[in-house]
C-alpha cells in the first residue's frame, strides 16, 4: 500500500458488472462503456515502441561517495571495481545493518532512439542520477551531510542523450526508509511513448475511483433518505476512502498537478481511513459490550490518522515513515478485529456475511500490497482496485435489495453515474490526443518540432520523387539571439521567439510545413514550390520584419533579423532528402557574409 504509482486495473469492473442482471438496461450500457475503454487502452498501448527493460546487471556498493575538489563525487566515475558488487535489481542490497546511502551503477546498452528517456515508477527515497559523471536528475534533495527529506513517491522520466549507449548510469540513493532504491520497473522508452503507456496503467483507476466516490454519495443519498443512518455513513466513508486512494495513486495525477507529496497526503488519508470505516460499519451490527471493543480500534486509528498527518504537515516527521507504522497497526488491527468477530460468525446472516468476504478479499490484496512494498515479495501490479471494488459493490448492492423502494432516486443516481463514466472517457480520449499533439508540438511557439520535421520530410520526398514535382527548403536562424538573452533575459528571447514564429505563419501558406528544429532555428518545408519561389517568400519575410519590435515588461526589444539558406530539388539535388545539408550549409554562408541575408544554394 505504501508504495506509489501501483497498477490499478478493470478487470475486477468487468467481472463485478456482470451480477447486477442481464435483463438491466443500464448493466448492458455499463458493459458497452468498459469493451470501449478496454478498447481504447488496447489501441493506445499499441503504438507505443517496445521498450528496454533494465532491471537487471546493476552493480552496488553501500555508503557515500567522496566529493572531488570540483565538487563531482568520485564513485561517479570509471575505477574502484573491487569496490562494486553485483545485483539484479538496484534495490535493498544485502547487509544493510542501518545503511541510508546506497550506491548504484549500469552500463546502458546500445540501441536506436530518437528520443529516449529512462523511465523509473518510484525511488525510495531521493536520488541524484548521473551519466559519466555528469548529473541528469534529482529527486530530492541532500544537505550537506548527504541527508535529505521525503519527496514523494511519484514516477520518474529522466531524458536521455541519444548518443547515451554504452555510457555508465550511476544513482545516488539516500533513504531513512525501510527500503532504499528504485521500486517497480525501469526501461528505456521512446519519450513520446511513455504517456499513452502510463494513461493505459491508470485506466482502471480513471474508472474505478470516480465509481467508488459515486457509491461514497449513494450511500450518502440512502442516509438521507432512511431512519437507519447508522449503517450507511460508515459505508460512504468506507467508499469515500476508497476512491481517494485509487485516484491518488493514478500515475496521470502526475501529468496533471505534477505534486507528488500532496497526492501521497491524499493517498495516506484514504489508506488510514479505511479501518476508521470499517470499525464503524462492524460496531452497528454489535449492540451488546463487544462494540465498545471494536469502537476503541477504530478510534485509535482516527487518532493516528490525525496525529501521523498533522506531524508530517507540520515538518516534524517524514510522511513516508507513517506507512510502515500504520501497515503494523493495520495488521493487529485486523487481528484483533477477527479475534472479536469469529465467534459470533454463526449470528451474522448472508448479507453481513458477503460484506465481510468482499473485506477478506479487499485486506488479503492490501496485504499483499505490503508485503510487495516492504520488498517481502517480487515487484508485481497488484490489483488494489478490484478489491475496493468488489467490496463496494457489495455493500451497494445490499443496500439497493433493503431498501428497494428507494429505486427512483437509484435510477436517477445511476443515470448520473452513466455520464460521469462517459464523461470520463471522453475526457480520456481528449488528453491522448492532447498528448499524441504534444509530441510533436514545440510548447512555445506552437509551431511543428524536429520529429515532425524528420517525419513531413520523408513523407515529402517520397511525394516530390514519385510525382516529379519541385520541393524547397528554407533553414532561417535569428541573427545574434543570444545577445537578447543576454541583454534582456531568456523571457525576453522567448517573446522574439513567439514573435518570429508568428510571422513565419503569415508570411508562408498553410499547405507549407513551418518547424522550429532548435534554440532560434527554424525550417520550412514547400511542396511544389521552386527556389526562387521559396527565396521571394523567405525575402518577404525578411523585409516584414525589419520594422518589427516585440516589447517584454514594458521594454521594446528592437528588431530582429534572420539569416536564411534556401535549397531546393531537383533544382540543387537529385535526392530530396539532402536538403537540410544543403540549406544548412547555404545559412552557415548567409551567418559567414555578414547575416541578414539570403544565400541560395549552388
Amino acid at each position: 500500500m505504501l508504495a506509489p504509482n501501483r497498477d490499478l486495473f478493470i478487470l475486477a469492473e468487468c467481472r463485478g458488472e456482470g451480477t447486477r442482471g442481464t435483463g438491466m438496461p443500464q448493466t448492458r450500457a455499463w458493459l458497452t462503456t468498459v469493451v470501449l475503454l478496454c478498447v481504447a487502452a488496447l489501441w493506445v498501448g499499441s503504438a507505443m515502441a517496445t521498450p528496454r527493460d533494465l532491471g537487471t546487471g546493476w552493480e552496488y556498493r553501500w555508503g557515500d561517495s567522496p566529493v572531488s575538489a570540483d565538487g563531482v563525487p568520485t564513485w561517479v566515475k570509471p575505477g574502484d571495481d573491487d569496490a562494486w558488487n553485483a545485483i539484479d535489481f538496484p534495490a535493498n542490497p544485502p547487509g544493510r545493518r542501518g545503511q541510508t546511502h546506497a550506491w548504484f551503477r549500469l552500463s546502458l546498452p546500445e540501441g536506436d532512439w530518437q528520443d529516449p528517456a529512462l523511465y523509473i515508477t518510484s525511488i525510495n527515497l531521493i536520488a541524484d542520477v548521473y551519466l559519466d559523471g555528469e548529473r541528469l536528475y534529482q529527486h530530492g534533495a541532500f544537505d550537506d551531510d548527504g541527508n535529505g527529506r521525503f519527496a514523494g513517491w511519484p514516477w520518474h522520466m529522466i531524458r536521455l542523450p541519444e548518443d547515451f549507449g554504452g555510457r555508465q548510469l550511476t544513482l545516488r540513493v539516500y533513504s531513512d526508509y525501510t527500503a532504499i532504491g528504485l521500486w517497480g520497473e525501469i526501461m528505456l522508452i521512446e519519450r513520446a511513448d511513455l504517456f499513452p503507456k502510463l494513461l493505459r496503467d491508470a485506466l482502471g483507476a480513471l474508472i474505478v475511483g470516480p465509481l467508488c466516490l459515486l457509491l461514497a454519495l449513494f450511500a450518502v443519498g440512502f442516509a438521507l433518505f432512511q431512519d437507519d443512518r447508522r449503517r450507511f455513513m460508515p459505508i460512504s466513508l468506507f467508499a469515500l476512502a476508497s476512491g481517494i486512494m485509487i485516484i491518488a495513486e493514478s500515475p496521470v495525477d502526475q501529468l496533471l498537478i505534477d505534486r507528488p507529496l500532496l497526492w501521497d497526503n491524499l493517498a495516506a488519508a484514504g489508506y488510514f481511513t479505511l479501518p476508521i470505516a470499517l470499525g464503524r460499519l462492524l460496531e452497528h451490527w454489535f449492540a451488546d459490550t463487544r462494540s465498545r471493543r471494536i469502537r476503541r480500534i477504530w478510534q485509535f486509528h482516527l487518532v493516528y490518522l490525525v496525529g501521523a498527518l498533522g506531524a508530517s504537515g507540520l515538518g516534524w516527521i517524514n510522511l513516508s515513515i507513517t506507512f510502515p507504522v500504520f501497515d503494523v497497526l493495520l495488521v493487529l488491527s485486523i487481528g484483533l478485529l477477527l479475534a472479536i468477530i469469529a465467534p459470533h460468525l454463526g449470528r451474522f446472516d448472508a448479507r453481513q456475511r458477503a460484506i465481510l468476504a468482499a473485506f477478506a478479499l479487499f485486506g488479503a490484496l492490501l496485504l499483499v500490497d505490503m508485503a510487495v512494498a516492504h520488498g517481502l515479495l517480487p515487484w508485481q501490479r497488484v490489483p488494489t482496485s478490484a478489491g475496493a471494488l468488489a467490496f463496494a459493490l457489495v455493500i451497494g448492492g445490499i443496500s439497493l435489495i433493503d431498501y428497494a423502494h428507494t429505486q427512483r432516486e437509484l435510477r436517477r443516481l445511476n443515470h448520473q453515474l452513466e455520464q460521469e463514466v462517459e464523461e470520463r472517457t471522453h475526457q480520456l480520449q481528449q488528453l491522448v490526443e492532447r498528448l499524441e499533439i504534444d509530441s510533436t508540438t514545440d510548447p512555445l511557439t506552437g509551431l511543428h518540432n524536429r520529429r515532425h520535421f524528420d517525419e513531413c520530410l520523408r513523407q515529402e520526398s517520397r511525394r516530390a520523387r514519385s510525382r516529379q514535382t519541385p520541393l524547397a527548403m528554407a533553414m532561417l536562424d535569428i541573427d545574434h539571439f543570444k545577445r537578447i538573452n543576454d541583454g534582456h533575459g531568456h523571457a525576453a528571447g522567448d517573446r522574439v521567439l513567439a514573435g518570429i514564429a508568428m510571422a513565419l505563419r503569415e508570411h508562408f501558406r498553410d499547405d507549407d510545413e513551418i518547424c522550429r528544429i532548435g534554440g532560434e532555428e527554424f525550417v520550412v518545408l514547400l511542396p511544389g514550390t521552386g527556389a526562387d519561389t521559396a527565396r521571394e517568400r523567405a525575402a518577404s519575410l525578411m523585409a516584414s520584419l525589419a520594422d518589427r519590435v516585440y516589447w517584454h515588461d514594458g521594454r521594446m526589444l528592437g528588431p530582429a533579423t534572420l539569416s536564411c539558406g534556401i535549397a531546393a530539388y531537383p533544382a540543387h539535388t537529385a535526392d530530396p532528402m539532402t536538403l537540410p545539408d544543403l540549406a544548412d550549409r547555404a545559412l552557415y554562408g548567409a551567418k559567414e557574409t555578414g547575416r541578414n541575408r539570403i544565400i541560395t544554394a549552388s
